[in-house]
C-alpha cells in the first residue's frame, strides 16, 4: 500500500459528461492504476496508482492522446486551472456573440424573406461561418472521439448540424430532385446554425455555473498569503511563499496574515483564528505557542519559526480535503456515470431508428420529416444534465459546509449523513468545553512530600483531557516539580501506571481502583458522592493497594450543547451519550442536557460495542468524539464525526470534522446533508424526465395525434433552457 499514491489533476478541454467518462476510461486502462474518477463539475481527475509502474507524465500523455489535457505540475496548478477556465470562458463568450451576430439575420431570411431571390444561397453564406468558425470545435471533438471508437456530446451536435446542413446544401443545388417527386425542397440552414448558437450559449452558462460552485475553494485559497517576510542573517527579505523552508524565521507585523504554520520564537500578540477554528475571540499567543497559516495577527509584531510549510500547513490540508471531497463521487453518481457512458450510443440508435420508421411508415414523401425528427432527437438529448446533476449539488453542499467550518472528507459521508437516526456523543470535549480544571482535592490522612511530584510526572505523560487540569494545578498553583519515574505504562480506558523508587503508583478512573483492590474511607466516599452529583469527573491516585487521593475535575458543559441536543431531537434523531466517568457524574450531565440514554464507565471497547449494538438493531449511527479512546467507535460508525480541537487520530479516522467547538454545527451538518441529497434527487428527476419526455416528442410520437413535430431549433433551446436551471441550483 505504501507504493500507491493518490493525486488530483485538473483536466482541460472537457466539454460534457461524456468527455469525463472518456478520460476516466482512458486512465483506468493504464497499467498501475488502481482507481480513477473524473468529476465533470470540478474538471478534476483523481487517480490512485503505483508510483513504480506509472508516472504523472505517462498519465498526461495518455490523456493527451485521448484529446484532452492535464495539468500535472505540483505548484500553482489551481491558479493555472482557473486561468485556463477563464480563457475558455472568454473564448466561448466570443464564439457565442459571433454566432448570434450571424444567426439573427439568418433567422430573418429563413422566416420572413424566404421567398426572395437567392434566399437559400444567402442563408448558406450566413450558416457556413457559424458551422466552420464558431462550431468547428464540435466537429474536431467528434472526429477525435470517432477515431477512438467513442462518442460524446460533440458527436450529437456534429451529427445533427451536419445532417441538417448537408441536407439543405443538397436541396439548394438540386431542388429538382424533390420537385420531380411532387415534393417541396426545404432548407434548414437556420436549424444547423441556431443549434450551434444555442449549444454554445448553454455551454457558456454551464461554465459560469461550474465556476460559481468553486467559490468555497477560492475563498479558502484566498486566505493563503502570496509572500512572506523572513529574517536571514539579521536582515529582513521578502520571498515567495513557495520558497519558505522549515526552520525559517518569519516576521509578522500587526494586521498581516500569517504565511506559515509555526511557533512563536519572539514577541507576543493576539491572533484571529476564526477563519480556521470559527472561534470569534482572538487568541493570545506567547513564545512557544503555535500559530497557523491564514490566520491574522491583530496587535503586536512577532517572529515565528516555521514548522510546516507549503502543502503541509493546516490550511493547505483543509483546502486539499475540500478539493478531494468536491471531486469525490457519491454512490448515486456512479450509477449515473454508467448511464451517461451509454447515453450517446443509445441516442444515436434512437435517431437512426426514428429516420427509418418515418420512411417505412410514411413513405418517400416523409423523408424530410424523418431527417428533421432524427436531427431533433440528436439535439434535444442532454447527457450534461445527467452528468452535472449530482456533482454540482455536491460541490455546493461541501463548499457551503466548509464555509460553516464543517470539513467533509468525501461525498459518501455527505450522502450517508441524511440516513442517520442515532447520534452517539462522547462527553469530554464534545458535550463539555474540554478545558477542565481541578476543583477539589481530598487526600488520605498520611501524605508523603513526593506524592505530588509522582502524580505530576505521571499526568504529564498522559493524553487524557482531564490530565491537563491536574498538571496545570500542580505546576502553576503549587509550583511542583515532576519526579523522575522509573517506568510508565498507559492502560487504555483506565489510566496510567508508573513506578518510582521501587513502588507502583497509579492514576485514573475507578476501574484502576478496583484493579488494585484499593478501598476508601467513609469520609472519601461521602465526598465522592458530592463531587459526582455536581457533575465533576473523578481521578483516583493511589500507590499499590492504597488510595492516596481523589481529585474532582470540573469540565463545564458547552453553552451550545443543550440547544444542539434539542435541535437534533427536533430533526428526529435519537441521542446517546458515552463516557468513562462514573454513573452519578454521567447522570448529572444527561439530566442537564435532556439526554435519555447514556452509558457510564465506558472503555474504548465498550464504546465500539455500543455502536455495533445499535447497528445490529438496524440503526444508522453517527459517532461524535474527540479523543484517542473514541477512535475505535468512530471507525465502526456509519458516519464518524470529530471535533476539530480533538486529537489528530480522531480527525484522521473521522469522515466529518467540526472545526469549531460549537456543537450547533452538528445539526447544521445533518440539515445540509438532507438539503444536498434532496437537491441531487430533484436534479436527477428532472434530468431523466426531460430526456424521457423530450426524446420521444422530438422523434415525432405526437405527430399522428395532433401534427406536432418539434423543430430542431426549439430542441436546442429546450436542452439548454433546462440545463441552466439544473446547474444554477
Amino acid at each position: 500500500m505504501g507504493n500507491i499514491v493518490k493525486k488530483a489533476f485538473p483536466v482541460l478541454n472537457m466539454h460534457c459528461a461524456g468527455c469525463a467518462n472518456n478520460v476516466e476510461k482512458t486512465v483506468r486502462k493504464l497499467s498501475g492504476v488502481t482507481e480513477a474518477s473524473v468529476n465533470f463539475a470540478t474538471n478534476t481527475l483523481t487517480v490512485s496508482y503505483e508510483k513504480d509502474k506509472l508516472t504523472p507524465g505517462e498519465i498526461h500523455a495518455a490523456v493527451l492522446a485521448a484529446g484532452y489535457d492535464l495539468i500535472v505540475e505540483e505548484t500553482h496548478k489551481e491558479e493555472r486551472q482557473e486561468e485556463e477556465q477563464h480563457k475558455r470562458y472568454v473564448r466561448l463568450k466570443r464564439k457565442v456573440i459571433g454566432a448570434w451576430i450571424l444567426v439573427v439575420p439568418l433567422l430573418i431570411f429563413s422566416m420572413v424573406l424566404m421567398h426572395m431571390p437567392y434566399s437559400n444561397e444567402i442563408q448558406m453564406v450566413f450558416a457556413i461561418p457559424v458551422m466552420v468558425f464558431f462550431g468547428g470545435g464540435f466537429f474536431t471533438g467528434a472526429w477525435k472521439q470517432a477515431k477512438m471508437g467513442r462518442s460524446n456530446m460533440d458527436t450529437l451536435v456534429a451529427l445533427s448540424t451536419s445532417i441538417a446542413f448537408l441536407f439543405s446544401l443538397f436541396n439548394t443545388f438540386f431542388p429538382e430532385f424533390w420537385y420531380a417527386r411532387g415534393l417541396e425542397s426545404h432548407v434548414y440552414y437556420e436549424a444547423s446554425a441556431v443549434i450551434i448558437a444555442f449549444v454554445l450559449t448553454g455551454k457558456l452558462m454551464e461554465e459560469r455555473a461550474k465556476g460559481n460552485t468553486s467559490n468555497a475553494i477560492r475563498k479558502l485559497m484566498g486566505m493563503q498569503p502570496k509572500v512572506a517576510r523572513v529574517l536571514r542573517n539579521g536582515v529582513e527579505e521578502e520571498i515567495l511563499i513557495e520558497q519558505l523552508q522549515v526552520g525559517d524565521l518569519v516576521v509578522v507585523r500587526p494586521g498581516e496574515q500569517i504565511p506559515v504554520d509555526g511557533k512563536l520564537s519572539e514577541g507576543d500578540s493576539y491572533v484571529d483564528e476564526s477563519m480556521i477554528s470559527g472561534e470569534p475571540i482572538p487568541v493570545e499567543k506567547k513564545i512557544g505557542d503555535k500559530v497557523l497559516a491564514g490566520t491574522i495577527n491583530q496587535r503586536g509584531s512577532f517572529i515565528i519559526s516555521a514548522t510546516q510549510v507549503g502543502s503541509e500547513t493546516v490550511l493547505a490540508h483543509i483546502i486539499h480535503t475540500v478539493q478531494e471531497a468536491q471531486g469525490s463521487k457519491a454512490p448515486v453518481q456512479r450509477i449515473v456515470d454508467r448511464i451517461t457512458g451509454i447515453f450517446v450510443p443509445v441516442v444515436l440508435g434512437i435517431a437512426i431508428l426514428t429516420f427509418i420508421l418515418w420512411v417505412v411508415i410514411g413513405g418517400g414523401e416523409y423523408i424530410s420529416y424523418g431527417i428533421l425528427s432524427a436531427v431533433s432527437v440528436l439535439v434535444i438529448a442532454c447527457p450534461c444534465a445527467l452528468g452535472l446533476a449530482t456533482p454540482t449539488a455536491l460541490m455546493v453542499g461541501i463548499g457551503k459546509a466548509a464555509s460553516l467550518h464543517i470539513l467533509i472528507k468525501d461525498a459518501v459521508a455527505l450522502e450517508q449523513m441524511r440516513k442517520v437516526d442515532v447520534v452517539v456523543l462522547d462527553k469530554t470535549g464534545t458535550l463539555t468545553e474540554g478545558h477542565p480544571t481541578a476543583t477539589g482535592w481530598l487526600w488520605a490522612q498520611s501524605q508523603e512530600p513526593h506524592y505530588k511530584d509522582v502524580l505530576l510526572a505521571a499526568e504529564m505523560k498522559s493524553e487524557h483531557p482531564l490530565a491537563g487540569a491536574i498538571v496545570a494545578a500542580l505546576q502553576n498553583e503549587e509550583r511542583i516539580q515532576p519526579a523522575k519515574l522509573d517506568s510508565f505504562e498507559s492502560i487504555t480506558g483506565k489510566g496510567i501506571k508508573v513506578s518510582y523508587q521501587g513502588r507502583v503508583y497509579w492514576v485514573g478512573s475507578h476501574k484502576l481502583l478496583r484493579d488494585f483492590s484499593a478501598t476508601m474511607t467513609d469520609v472519601m466516599a461521602d465526598m465522592l458522592v458530592r463531587y459526582e452529583s455536581d457533575g465533576n469527573g473523578i481521578i483516583y491516585f493511589g500507590c499499590e493497594s492504597e488510595l492516596l487521593a481523589i481529585i474532582a475535575v470540573s469540565d463545564p458543559i458547552k453553552a451550545t450543547s443543550a440547544e444542539a441536543v434539542k435541535e437534533l431531537k427536533r430533526q428526529g434523531i435519537d441521542i446517546c451519550m458515552l463516557t468513562g466517568d462514573g454513573q452519578r457524574t454521567a447522570l448529572a450531565v444527561v439530566s442537564h442536557l435532556g439526554i435519555e440514554r447514556f452509558v457510564a464507565d465506558a472503555l474504548p471497547a465498550d464504546k465500539a460495542d455500543f455502536v455495533q449494538e445499535l447497528q445490529l438493531q438496524g440503526k444508522k449511527v453517527a459517532m461524535v468524539g474527540d479523543g484517542i479512546n473514541d477512535s475505535q467507535a468512530l471507525a465502526l460508525a456509519d458516519v464518524s464525526i470529530a471535533m476539530g480541537k480533538g486529537t489528530d487520530i480522531a480527525m484522521d479516522v473521522a469522515m466529518v470534522t467540526l472545526m469549531t467547538s460549537d456543537l450547533l454545527l452538528l445539526p447544521k451538518a445533518f440539515q445540509l446533508s438532507r438539503q444536498t441529497v434532496k437537491l441531487i434527487h430533484q436534479n436527477l428527476f428532472w434530468a431523466f424526465i426531460y430526456n424521457l419526455i423530450g426524446i420521444p416528442i422530438a422523434a415525432g410520437v405526437l405527430f399522428p395525434l395532433n401534427g406536432l413535430l418539434l423543430n430542431p431549433m426549439l430542441a436546442g433551446k429546450c436542452r439548454y433552457g433546462f440545463l441552466q436551471c439544473e446547474c444554477s441550483t
